[in-house]
Formats: structure tokens, sequence, C-alpha cells
């Protein structure tokens, strides 16, 4: 499968598109977050806003 044909999702806390990951094959449906990072940003962005 090439990666241009792999599902993507929107980051929330960065904007940015991401595509699935083999590590997220079980869970691609509950996976949010790009990174560890934004996943961490996540309070700081909702105070954003608000």
């Amino acid at each position: 499968m090439k990666k241009s044909d792999l599902p993507t999702k929107m980051c929330p806390v960065c904007n940015r598109p991401f595509s699935w990951r083999k590590k997220w094959e079980r869970d691609w449906e509950h996976v949010r977050y790009c990174s560890k990072r934004c996943a961490g940003n996540k309070t700081r962005h909702q105070q954003v806003n608000w």
C-alpha cells in the first residue's frame, strides 16, 4: 500500500494531518493526536481556545 493511500486525520493541537501507522492498527479510531508531544499539550491547547 502506498503512503498516499493510507487514511489520515487532523491533529487538534497542531492542526497538521497525520497518517495511519502500523502501531495504531488496532485502535486507529481512538487515535486523536499525532504525537506524544501533542497529547501532552492537549490541556494547554484547550485553554487557549476558551
